[in-house]
């Protein structure tokens, strides 16, 4: 199942649109996990900087959105029905984003989903390590 996808697939089947549409492609997918890279950290008008800075806590969106990418691919229907209802045991291993070297890989694992949503593990990690990782619970909406 695994097949890189790039941005025109991530533009027509999540609902994050223009520079909100974090990941630059996905690498590689299966049944229950997904392994994304993202390239945009850097720059200067990243919509989630603040105070001259990407801070770490932005990994938590690029998480997100793997895990949105990973539910698109899983059911085969572009995502837009749900929202973040929970994040939990976050790990924080470095203070911001835009300062790590190089690309960063994204990656989710979904842990169970129900009627209701899905709980999926992320990690986001840069040439340096782990910079992020955690869990969200995303609920749907539709």
């Amino acid at each position: 199942m695994s097949t890189r996808l790039g941005r025109d697939w991530l533009l027509a089947n999540l609902p994050h649109q223009g520079a909100m549409n974090l990941l630059a492609e996905v690498v590689e997918w299966d049944e229950s996990r997904l392994r994304a890279r993202a390239d945009n950290h850097h720059r200067t008008d990243h919509p989630l900087r603040r105070a001259g800075s990407l801070p770490v806590t932005a990994g938590i969106e690029y998480g997100a959105q793997a895990a949105a990418a990973h539910g698109a691919l899983a059911s085969r229907a572009a995502s837009g029905g749900g929202m973040i209802a929970a994040v939990r045991a976050v790990k924080l291993h470095v203070a911001r984003l835009d300062d790590i070297a190089g690309d960063l890989e994204v990656r989710a694992e979904q842990l169970g989903s129900g009627a209701a949503g899905v709980l999926y593990r992320f990690e986001v990690a840069g040439t340096t390590g782990l910079l992020v990782e955690g869990r969200v619970t995303v609920a749907f909406t539709r």
